[in-house]
């Protein structure tokens, strides 16, 4: 078996890996994205990129298929022991890109480390332990019985224990998860994927050559190398893309949807999200974002339906609350509730006509128009006398000024990890608990722990429709309070050249499955 030596690109070492290009996947994928991995550890940051990586270089126990249902992957089968233990038995024979055979104790150590990591383990909260019954079975336990197991199942990608242990050279933990910082695991890679990672330059380009000893053999994919480009402006990607230099885009910016429609060369796919974007207004930075009447105003100041038309041009859903059509917690009572007079009208009651002055940050490469986004908020927010100091960032300099809550407003898009209304609010508006990691990502330090206490009831509650109605409940609460300032869902797009068959391996949660790409 041939070994890829191990490169080092700027500073940044790859691991070793057996080479990867078979006779069957002989074909280059050349695809370009508004933004690339901003690590290699996939349990440093929860994000959409970093999921993307997660399924081209790892595998998880199961994973989503088109209609939400699971389907098998590093495990082969499951089943219910108990309400609160499901028994799982992995495949034999997958082997890590190292060489090295998977494992229950690979999926052990893999849950211990999502347990640690500060991103997921509110996701992972309701597990109380792992059970390991041989080299290929295991049990997940959760403290109370719990209806999304499964679901959350989802989000493990088991790691290679042996390759990640130890200590590097100069005596760090390898198993560390580094915030926003450099550790073994950002910079070294070792999974069961489809693919292994050649080259990397953070910001210009990620090479993936395909894993020779991936156990799918049974995967249709035939693509034996992907080059990623990172592209930021929407119009360069897309000419890339009509040009020719590349062979699948995402996103496609809603203003480019006819031209690539009308490109014979081209293939447009679209989707309906469930991207909840919003932005948190920071009680602790200003002090009358505490006052609901002012919270209350700034949602009437925002006009959604005109940012959905004008700026996504109408490719997006405006929203009144986190949960979509379809989710559990959707409640078709709230609708968006624009009104200038109204929000000029509470503002008075609230003793601030005058207005004040706020700080607000928003990314300009993560989510479609973010930065135009954030501009129509900030002029919107005018007409109530609240004067804004807007600054846009490159995602990879956005997290950690959105993790150090760095403006009085940030802008943060969520698609729930679970599909699941419960996930949205474990982090964006629970009250943020370091320890537990809820409200991981609720910038607005927002807290009512009664919300929090029926989120908790409903995530024990298997009766479906007990526990919709609760969830329903949840969504109403926030609504009145108004909790955070919700703009809309961002409906999803996908683009590439004739030949690329992108339609089967694309879904809702927006994590291409490109192992199993086709290109004619």
């Amino acid at each position: 078996m041939k070994k890829l030596l191990t490169a080092v690109v700027g500073s940044m070492a790859l691991a070793s890996a057996p080479l990867a290009v078979s006779a069957e996947a002989n074909k280059e994928l050349k695809m370009a994205f508004d933004s690339d991995p901003v690590t290699l550890d996939i349990h440093e940051q929860l994000s959409g990129g970093i999921m993307q990586l997660s399924h081209m270089t790892f595998d998880p126990l199961l994973r989503w298929t088109k209609d939400l249902g699971f389907e098998p992957r590093l495990a082969e089968s499951w089943e219910r022991i108990d309400d609160k233990t499901m028994r799982f038995k992995l495949r034999e024979g997958v082997k890590f890109h190292s060489g090295n055979e998977l494992t229950s104790a690979d999926v052990k150590f893999t849950f211990d480390r999502l347990k640690q990591s500060q991103d997921y383990k509110a996701i992972f909260k309701p597990f109380s332990s792992i059970n390991i019954i041989d080299d290929y079975t295991f049990e997940l336990v959760t403290s109370e019985p719990y209806p999304l197991l499964l679901n959350t199942a989802t989000y493990i990608f088991p790691m290679d224990s042996e390759f990640y242990s130890g200590k590097t050279e100069d005596g760090k933990d390898k198993s560390a998860i580094v915030k926003h910082g450099n550790s073994y695991a950002s910079e070294h890679l070792s999974g069961t994927g489809p693919y292994v990672v050649t080259e990397r330059q953070q910001g210009v380009r990620v090479e993936f050559e395909r894993f020779d000893d991936y156990w799918d053999t049974e995967s249709p994919g035939n693509v034996g190398k992907i080059v990623l480009t990172p592209i930021k402006e929407n119009n360069t990607r897309v000419s890339a893309l009509l040009s020719g230099g590349v062979d699948f885009i995402a996103p496609v910016p809603p203003t480019d949807l006819k031209r690539i429609k009308r490109d014979d060369n081209a293939n447009l796919v679209t989707m309906s999200g469930t991207r909840i974007i919003l932005f948190h207004m920071n009680q602790d930075r200003v002090e009358a974002f505490k006052n609901p009447k002012v919270r209350e105003a700034i949602t009437y100041a925002i006009n959604q339906e005109g940012i959905a038309a004008k700026i996504m041009k109408g490719f997006a859903t405006p929203a009144a609350q986190m949960s979509p059509a379809g989710y559990q917690g959707h409640n078709e009572s709230l609708e968006p509730r624009f009104d200038v007079a109204k929000a000029q009208q509470l503002m008075k009651e609230a003793g601030y006509e005058d207005g004040f002055t706020i700080t607000m940050m928003a990314p300009n490469n993560r989510y479609v128009n973010d930065d135009k986004i954030a501009q129509a908020v900030a002029a919107m927010l005018a007409r109530i006398n609240i004067k804004v100091d807007l600054k846009t960032l490159p995602k990879a300099q956005y997290w950690p000024e959105y993790d150090n809550r760095a403006a009085d407003m940030m802008m943060i898009g969520w698609h729930a990890d679970t599909e699941d209304s419960a996930n949205f609010y474990e982090f964006l508006t629970f009250c943020p608990d370091e320890d537990t990691g809820a409200g991981q990502y609720n910038a607005g330090n927002y807290c009512n722990p009664e919300i929090d206490a029926l989120v908790d009831k409903a995530n024990v509650e298997t009766d479906l429709d007990k526990r919709a109605a609760m969830l329903k409940e949840v969504e109403q609460r926030l609504y009145d309070d108004a909790a955070f300032v919700p703009l809309h869902w961002q409906d999803l797009a996908w683009a590439s050249r004739k030949g690329v068959q992108i339609e089967p391996i694309l879904n809702v949660m927006n994590f291409p499955y490109l192992g199993d790409l086709v290109v004619e």
